[in-house]
């Protein structure tokens, strides 16, 4: 285990802010940071990061916890991994311990198939940099495309060589298994055979946004047009094509910094880009783009500048798949480049200076370039114009933004010469199309024999049921152990007469008295484990909680610590508003008075079954003597409940 001390140095180390900020964009929100969370698909920023308490929380998806928790979540890996990944980071020594052949064996095979294809990755690049056919084939092809040495090496570009089974018998050689290698992709069995997959093809190793070797893709510099020009690593546990894009990892703070994002079709591209001190540059690597790589990107910026080839399939290619950009609430530009020019080439030919420049002047909002060049295509022929119309209309109902979308619809009209309205009424149709079949999936299904279901004004989900005495009592459960993680160690100075106690103290001495057991058993586990602590004179500070071994312990401390409801710092001055805070004491004491009064509740309802089933004369009139007792309490905690008075 790595001791307590040392995963407290890593969390003070690794600052949430910091951790987070290279992943998604933060925007500051008050004391906190808010951004779009990575980890489920949203359009209105929900994930918030506090600094001073050191956790992130969406309020969308839920997920929470420190910096620890998140990059386990983000890099799917235990915590032990993340700790030591961490400390790697920020150079914080862990004492390690022999690891034993089982141990081994079983772990993860994520962190086995990152071994392997770190392993390839350096024999690949050893052998563009090291043998005779890798130096005259390889290294001559990168530096004919105007690589440097240091970028080739940054990119961590290689070669693989002309070879049936070299890689293989290297790896094996080294006591790679054969088949993790198969699992990885780099070796493939047929008839019988096992082989080299990748063979004679220069290298581009694919990078996760850790800047983890993956999988990677070979390119052929033969001439044969029966040969694939790029060949790639097949999935795996590591590597989902739709989810990956090329030269992330060295793009996320650049996209970040710029609030933009270049994308771009080729390796080739991404490199020389970069190469010229345009950094914020990603590809699709050839692959049509999918939702989750525009999920990817919006994690950085909303806004997105496609740069395609100033040829037909260039222009082809920018109206495919760029209405899944607008759907998902980004901005999105167009840029065609000079006929037979690719970023490639032309960052070459005029620089960073000229390219930019180039793009500046030539970037078009995606909407009107669809429109333009479709009123181009119709030359006043009224049924391409319909046609026009209607092509126009489906890419403005996936704007979601209803201002955008009014103001765009404003100027489409005027370029397509028809009303706003019209325009507007075929829009409406789309909606209303989506919405019905939305509300046909969302119906149940009627089972055979029964009748059928009376339709409902509203989904289930939506209509407001009443608490029931269980769900409410665990709510107040969830409140009181908030309240110990929040301010557990505050003083309280006014619930005794002559002495100040720890919140946590009265808390627990509140209960004890009452007799009260927690019913969720989640909860209760953290009331013991402070009770343990208080056992041997300690009261736990909330690092314990953070850092527990228990993981469902950890997670609910992170997640119950993040106030959604933050005010701005500078509220009360910028709208002069001034917020009454609320008597912390009486709050507590009210707390805990409610879960009082709800106990007994719960006991006259338990008491009142007991006295219906009693058929004892004796024990008929205990009952009904307890059923009175509980009466009187409740009376009272009532009228506590309606004025608090703290002696």
């Amino acid at each position: 285990m790595i001791p307590t001390e040392v995963i407290l140095a890593i969390r003070d180390a690794a600052q949430i802010e910091q951790v987070v900020g290279e992943y998604i964009q933060l925007k500051n929100r008050g004391a906190n940071k808010l951004g779009l969370c990575p980890f489920h698909n949203e359009k209105t920023p929900s994930f918030s990061v506090s600094p001073s308490k050191g956790i992130f929380k969406c309020f969308g998806c839920g997920k929470a916890g420190d910096s620890i928790n998140f990059v386990m979540e983000h890099e799917k890996l235990s915590y032990p991994e993340a700790l030591r990944l961490l400390a790697k980071k920020y150079n914080i020594d862990i004492p390690e311990e022999i690891e034993s052949d089982e141990a081994r064996a079983e772990r993860h095979l994520f962190d086995s198939l990152y071994i392997v294809n770190e392993f390839a990755q350096e024999y690949y690049a050893n052998n563009l940099h090291e043998t005779p056919e890798g130096q005259s084939i390889g290294l001559s092809y990168f530096k004919e495309r105007g690589f440097r040495l240091e970028t080739i090496q940054k990119f961590g570009l290689g070669y693989s060589l002309n070879s049936f089974d070299a890689f293989m018998k290297t790896a094996v050689s080294k006591s790679y298994n054969l088949e993790l290698l198969k699992k990885a992709g780099l070796v493939k069995e047929k008839n019988g055979k096992t082989y080299d997959f990748l063979r004679d093809r220069v290298m581009f190793p694919i990078h996760n946004l850790s800047g983890k070797v993956i999988a990677f893709a070979g390119r052929t510099l033969s001439q044969d047009k029966k040969i694939p020009k790029y060949v790639n690593s097949p999935e795996s546990e590591i590597y989902v094509k739709s989810k990956i894009l090329y030269g992330a990892y060295l793009a996320k703070k650049p996209m970040i910094e710029a609030d933009n994002c270049f994308l771009v079709e080729g390796y080739t591209d991404v490199i020389s880009l970069h190469q010229a001190g345009i950094k914020n540059v990603v590809a699709s690597s050839g692959t049509s783009l999918t939702t989750e790589q525009i999920r990817l990107i919006k994690r950085f910026t909303p806004n997105i500048t496609i740069l395609y080839d100033g040829d037909s399939a260039g222009v082809n290619a920018a109206m495919r798949g760029t209405d899944m950009i607008l759907e998902a609430d980004m901005n999105v530009k167009v840029v065609l480049l000079p006929e037979g020019e690719d970023p490639d080439s032309y960052v070459n030919k005029v620089g960073n200076d000229g390219f930019i420049k180039y793009v500046e002047a030539n970037a078009q909002d995606f909407v009107f370039f669809k429109t333009n060049l479709l009123v181009e295509q119709t030359q006043d022929d009224p049924v391409k114009k319909t046609s026009l119309i209607r092509s126009i209309v489906k890419t403005l109902a996936k704007i979601p933004d209803p201002i955008k979308r009014s103001l765009y619809i404003r100027q489409c009209s005027k370029l397509v010469e028809v009303t706003e309205q019209i325009l507007i009424n075929e829009i409406n149709k789309i909606k209303h199309g989506q919405f019905n079949k939305y509300v046909a999936q969302q119906a149940p299904k009627e089972e055979k024999n029964e009748e059928p279901v009376a339709p409902q004004s509203l989904p289930d989900e939506l209509k407001q049921k009443p608490m029931s005495l269980e769900d409410t009592i665990e709510l107040l459960e969830k409140k009181i152990i908030t309240l110990l993680f929040q301010s557990g160690q505050e003083l309280l100075k006014e619930v005794y007469e002559d002495e100040e106690v720890e919140v946590l103290l009265y808390v627990l001495t509140e209960l004890e008295e009452n007799e009260i057991k927690f019913s969720n058993e989640l909860y209760g586990c953290v009331l013991q484990e402070y009770l343990n602590g208080i056992e041997s004179d300690l009261l736990y500070p909330i690092t314990h909680f953070q850092t527990n071994s228990d993981k469902k312990i950890r997670d609910l401390c992170n997640d119950l610590l993040m106030d959604p409801y933050t005010l701005s710092d500078n509220w009360e001055k910028k709208h002069n508003i001034f917020i009454k805070e609320s008597d912390f004491e009486k709050d507590v004491v009210n707390l805990l008075t409610r879960l009082k009064f709800k106990h007994l509740q719960k006991m006259m309802t338990e008491n009142q079954e007991r006295l219906k089933n009693v058929t004892d004369e004796e024990d008929m009139i205990k009952c009904m003597r307890v059923q009175q007792q509980l009466m009187n309490k409740q009376k009272v905690l009532g009228q506590l409940l309606g004025m608090v008075v703290i002696k």
